[in-house]
C-alpha cells in the first residue's frame, strides 16, 4: 500500500504541469462560465443529474476532456473513454457491452467519452446510435470541428451541442496564479511574473499550451527564484521549439500558416505547410474544407473558377483519400496560391450583416413583396415592380434595399482584372447611384 502511494506521488511529480493542474470539480474549473457558471444550463443539468448526451465543440486546450471527467466524477457514473484516432467499431461495441453490464436504467447509466469524435467514420458513428437512443450510455463527444459537418445527423439530433470558447486573459492569468500557488512543484519556488504578454500570446487562448509553455520557461530559467519576462519567454520558446511542439499542439498554428501562405500568393510556402499537415496525419477533408472557404474568402470574384476547383478538390478527396489525394490537394493549393486575390465578397457579407444588426428587421419595400393573393395585390404588394427582362439589356433602375438603406454599398469590387470588369459593368448600369 505504501509502495502504491509512493508510486502515485512519483507519477504525479513527473506528469506535465497541465496534467497536474487538471481540476476535478466544477468549482475549480476555469472558463466556460456561459455553460458551467452558476445557474448556467449545463451546470444545472449536471447538478440535477439530468444530463443528456452532449457534444462539446471548441478549440484545443479549453477544457473539453477535463469537463467530461468532472461530469463523470460529480455524477459518480462509470466512465469509459475512447479516442477516435485509434478506436474502431469493435472497440465501441466492447465498451457498450460493458456499459450494459454496469448501467442501471435511467439512474446510473455509464458515460462514454469520445475524444475527437469528428474523426469517426459514418459506420463508427452509426454503431453508437442504438446505445445513445436507448440510454445505455450517455455520450460525451469532444470535437474541434463544426459538428454539423462532422457528426452524422441521426447522432447529432440525439445530442445537445455546447460551444466552448477560447479562454480569455482573465481565465489564463487565473490558471497561472493557481499553478504557482498550488502545484506540488511550483509552490516550492518563488516565481514572479513581471510580464505576461508573451505567455498569453503564445497560448492563443489554449490553457494546456499556456501551462506547457510556462513549465518549459520555469524549468529553463532554473533555480528557486524565477522571474519571468516577455524576452525570456520568447528566447526560451524559440530555443526549445521542438519540445514546445512535441504534443502536436501547433495544429492551428500550421493551418494558419498554410492559409496565410495561400492568401499571400506563395505556392512554395503553401505546399510546404500542406506537406507538414500530411506528414502529421491531418484529415485530408479538413484541409480540403479550408480550401473551399479560402476560395471565396480570399479569391472570390477575382477568379470565380477557384471555387469550382476547390469544390472539385473536396469531392475528389472525399472519394479517393490518402495517399493519392495529396496530389489533388497539391494541385489545388498551388493553383489557389497563384491566383489573383480579392476579399470583396467576404467584406460585403460582413458589412451587410453589420447593417442588419444595427437596423433590425427593416420592412421589405412594397414593390419587392410577393403578392400571391388578391388582397395583397389590392394593398400594393408587388406594385410598380419592374421586371428586368422586360427592359433593354435586361436591366431596370429601381431600389432593391429598404428605404432607410437606399444607396448603401456593401460590395466594393477589388482591384484586379475580373473585378475591374465588374466595377465597369456596375458603373454603366447604375451611373451615379453606386459610383464605384
Amino acid at each position: 500500500m505504501l509502495d502504491q502511494k509512493r508510486n502515485e506521488r512519483i507519477m504525479q511529480s513527473t506528469a506535465p504541469l497541465a496534467e497536474r493542474m487538471r481540476p476535478t470539480s466544477l468549482d475549480n474549473y476555469i472558463g466556460q462560465r456561459h455553460i458551467v457558471g452558476e445557474g448556467a444550463i449545463l451546470r444545472n443539468a449536471i447538478e440535477s443529474n439530468l444530463l443528456p448526451s452532449i457534444i462539446l465543440w471548441g478549440p484545443p486546450g479549453v477544457g473539453k476532456t477535463t469537463l467530461a471527467n468532472i461530469i463523470a466524477h460529480q455524477l459518480k457514473r462509470p466512465f469509459y473513454a475512447l479516442s477516435a484516432i485509434n478506436s474502431g467499431v469493435k472497440d465501441i461495441r466492447d465498451v457498450i457491452e460493458k456499459a450494459k453490464d454496469n448501467g442501471l436504467f435511467g439512474q446510473n447509466n455509464p458515460i462514454l467519452f469520445i475524444d475527437e469524435i469528428h474523426r469517426f467514420s459514418k459506420s463508427q458513428q452509426d454503431s453508437l446510435l442504438g446505445a445513445v437512443e436507448k440510454g445505455t450510455v450517455t455520450l460525451i463527444g469532444a470535437t474541434t470541428e463544426n459538428p454539423s459537418f462532422e457528426v452524422i445527423s441521426a447522432l447529432l439530433s440525439r445530442c445537445q451541442v455546447y460551444i466552448l470558447k477560447h479562454l480569455d486573459k482573465e481565465d489564463l492569468l487565473s490558471m497561472l496564479d493557481l499553478a504557482i500557488k498550488t502545484d506540488t512543484i511550483l509552490k516550492n519556488k518563488k516565481i514572479t511574473i513581471q510580464e505576461s504578454e508573451a505567455l498569453l500570446r503564445l497560448s492563443g487562448g489554449d490553457g494546456r499550451k499556456l501551462l506547457n509553455v510556462f513549465e518549459l520557461v520555469v524549468n529553463a530559467i532554473g533555480g528557486n527564484e524565477v522571474v519571468i519576462t516577455n524576452e525570456k519567454v520568447t528566447n526560451i520558446v524559440q530555443q526549445n521549439i521542438a519540445i514546445y511542439d512535441k504534443a502536436g499542439e501547433n495544429h492551428y498554428d500550421i493551418i494558419s500558416a498554410f492559409i496565410k501562405s495561400i492568401r499571400g500568393s506563395d505556392p512554395n510556402g503553401a505546399v510546404y505547410w500542406l506537406a507538414r499537415m500530411i506528414e502529421g496525419g491531418e484529415d485530408p477533408l479538413f484541409i480540403a474544407r479550408r480550401l473551399l472557404i479560402l476560395a471565396s474568402e480570399d479569391i472570390g470574384n477575382a477568379n470565380p473558377t477557384a471555387l469550382v476547383i476547390a469544390n472539385n478538390c473536396f469531392q475528389a478527396v472525399n472519394v479517393i483519400g490518402f495517399p493519392e489525394s495529396r496530389i489533388i490537394l497539391a494541385q489545388t493549393v498551388t493553383y489557389l496560391a497563384s491566383s489573383a486575390k480579392s476579399n470583396a465578397a467576404y467584406m460585403a457579407i460582413n458589412q451587410a450583416q453589420e447593417a442588419v444588426a444595427k437596423t433590425g428587421d427593416l420592412p421589405v419595400p412594397l414593390h419587392l413583396r410577393n403578392a400571391p393573393t388578391k388582397l395583397m395585390k389590392d394593398i400594393g404588394y408587388g406594385a410598380d415592380y419592374k421586371y428586368s427582362h422586360s427592359y433593354e439589356n435586361n436591366f431596370s433602375s429601381q431600389e432593391y434595399l429598404p428605404e432607410s438603406l437606399s444607396g448603401m454599398k456593401f460590395y466594393e469590387p477589388g482591384n484586379n482584372a475580373r473585378e475591374r470588369e465588374l466595377r465597369e459593368f456596375l458603373k454603366q448600369k447604375w451611373k451615379e447611384k453606386y459610383n464605384y
